[in-house]
This record gives structure tokens, sequence and C-alpha cells, in this order.
């Protein structure tokens, strides 16, 4: 049995971690002893990992550069005596890796979720430096291995484990009444959906804009925005100065979005870098038809006119055209519906991601 060390920076309700959650839950446990590490704080999925039985430990680091935090972390490592050491986004993965080796851990791995276009000299450095102490660099998109070789890591190193989701089947817990009477929507209102942390990344602005385009030829296109961050008060003020809010709901954080989804027209995602959206994989699992931004990452999942729509970066009146095309024909939202649902349940199981990485951390002993 292999003892594993996941190291993560938190246990917030984000794409990453639930990932890492479905796959300490998921990996066998008579190949597996599984623990939990957060280098900042624990977080909603701290109450699930520990009902599984796995440890979660929080390190508690404060700073941006914290060596009280990264003696804690090598030493807890120490304690616990890993085989391996998976760590999850860049504070982990700086220092998890370099804490894990200085324990003397056999195998370390690292993993890269997003392109990360934030990130400047001296932290690319850091990942490279650190590459050298790591067997191998896990992304779940083809994309992101082409923007890091071009930083200069070693294109060898990356192995590509797509992100996991089930397909989602059932009724939704809330009626569509209720749902559009809580959205302040007309009775004759198609909900375009989009998910999402409110922040630059995302574009929202440009879904924006096309909402106000197709005002201009229907009444029946709505935009209801889920999510929170720091871009929200900016866009509600944007939606006002455009006027275009009455046709715009930022509804804000919310834990039913699969329920919202079961009752939208379609969903749409203009984000100008992703890893693999979560919340689009969650819409292609439940049939909604997809208009998106034409993206590494995105074009993984979405094959264009065959299980939704790409659209070119930034095209706002495109988004609008194709998001036209999905309100006024229901057979086209049929068959991308069940385009989309196959395309999940062949290529991006939850267990299709688990069994991957077992392979992996087996292929290690």
């Amino acid at each position: 049995m292999q003892k594993l060390m996941l190291i993560i920076p938190t246990l917030d309700r984000s794409g990453a971690e639930k990932q890492l959650t479905m796959l300490a839950k998921g990996l066998p446990r008579d190949q597996f002893d599984v623990s939990v590490c957060c280098l900042t704080r624990g977080g909603p999925y701290s109450e699930e990992l520990s009902a599984a039985g796995i440890p979660v430990t929080v390190i508690g680091k404060q700073l941006k550069i914290d060596p009280a935090a990264y003696w804690r972390l090598k030493k807890h490592i120490q304690e616990v005596k890993p085989d391996i050491v998976h760590t999850w986004l860049f504070a982990a993965n700086s220092y998890g890796r370099k804490a894990a080796q200085a324990a003397g851990v056999r195998h370390i791995l690292c993993g890269e979720r997003c392109v990360d276009p934030w990130k400047i000299t001296h932290e690319h450095f850091i990942d490279q430096y650190l590459d050298r102490f790591t067997d191998k660099i896990l992304v779940n998109s083809s994309g992101i291995v082409d923007f890091y070789v071009k930083k200069g890591r070693d294109k060898n190193k990356f192995v590509v484990i797509p992100n996991g989701i089930d397909l989602i089947d059932g009724s939704p817990q809330i009626s569509k009444e209720e749902l559009w009477n809580q959205l302040r929507l007309p009775s004759n209102a198609k909900m375009m959906l989009s998910v999402g942390r409110l922040w630059p990344q995302k574009r929202m602005k440009d879904l924006i804009w096309a909402t106000e385009i197709l005002k201009r030829i229907r009444d029946d296109a709505f935009l209801v925005i889920v999510g929170d961050g720091p871009q929200r008060e900016r866009l509600v003020r944007y939606t006002q100065q455009v006027t275009i809010d009455d046709k715009v709901r930022i509804a804000g954080p919310r834990d039913d979005v699969a329920d919202l989804m079961r009752h939208a027209t379609l969903f749409m995602l203009a984000s100008g870098y992703e890893g693999q959206s979560n919340a689009l994989m969650e819409a292609m699992s439940i049939g909604l038809p997809v208009a998106v931004s034409d993206i590494p990452g995105n074009r993984d999942l979405v094959t264009h006119d065959e299980n939704g729509y790409l659209v070119g970066l930034g095209q706002r009146t495109e988004y609008s055209r194709f998001a036209n095309f999905l309100l006024e024909d229901e057979a086209l939202r049929n068959r991308f519906s069940e385009a989309a649902r196959k395309t999940i349940g062949e290529q991006f199981s939850v267990q299709q991601m688990i069994d991957r990485h077992a392979a992996l951390y087996q292929s290690l002993s």
C-alpha cells in the first residue's frame, strides 16, 4: 500500500478543490493510504473528506512568504512519511514540493490546474527550479501543457488527466415558477446562464454586451450570472450604465447551480483562459446546450457545431448570434444536449479521472 499526501492551499468550494476531494474519496483503500494537507486553511470540503475517513491537516500559512509555515509543513511530512506527495496550485506547488524534497519523499508530483498568465518572472523561475525534484506535472488540459512549455518547462514531465464529472440526472429540487420568482424573471423568460468567479478572466462583460444586442431582436432573452468575486459591484454598475439591467440578473453565489442549469435554456462561458471549466462540464453533463469561448481547455470539451458552439475570444456579436440560434431552435438544443452528455459520459467520468491518477501513482512504485 502506498502512502499518498495531497497538498492544496485551501478546501474552498472551487474546481481544483472539488477534483481533489473526489479523487481522495475514490482511490482504492486497499492500494492507497490517503491524507490531505491544507497549506492555508480548510473549507467546505474538509467535512466531506473527514466523513470519508480521510485525515485533513491545516498548516495555517498566513503570509505570502511564511518560513514558519514551511517548517510546520516539512515537519508534518516527516511525521506522515508519505511515499508520494502530490501538490495542487501554485502556493502548494511551491511550499509543498520544496518541503517534500527536504523531507526525503521518494516521489513528488505537481498539479497545474489552469493557464496562469498572472505569473511573473520569479514565479516561473520557482516552477522551473522545483521541477528538478518533480517526477511528473499533472494538468487537466492540453492547453496548459502548451502554455508552460512556452515558459521553458520540460514537455516530457507533463501528464494530462482531464477533470472528472458524472452525468447528472433527476429532477430539479425547485420549480421553475419559484426560481423565476427568486430571479425576478417574467414568465416568458428564457435563461442564458453563466457561472464563474466574477473577475477579469471570466470576461462577463462580453456576455452582458451580447445580451444587449439580443435585447434589440427579442424580449425573452435574460442573462443570469451566478458567482461572486471582486468585480461583482462593478458588473452591477456596468449593467446600469449600458441600460441592460432589465435583462441581466447577477445572482451572486448559489448552492443550487445544478437546478438552475436544469431550468436554463443555454449556458455561456466567455473566459479568456481556463484549465478545464468545472461549470462547463457540469452544464454538459446535465445536457444544457453551450456557447463558450474558443480557448484551450474549452476545446478539449466542445467540438464546434457538434456538441456546442465555440466563439472567438471577445466576439460579442458572435455570442449573441449563437445564443439566438439556440434560443430559437429546440431541435438544435436537443442535438447539442445529447451530444454533450455523450462526450462527458464517454471521456470525462469521475471514475476515469480516479483510475488515471491511480495508474500514474502505481507506476511510480
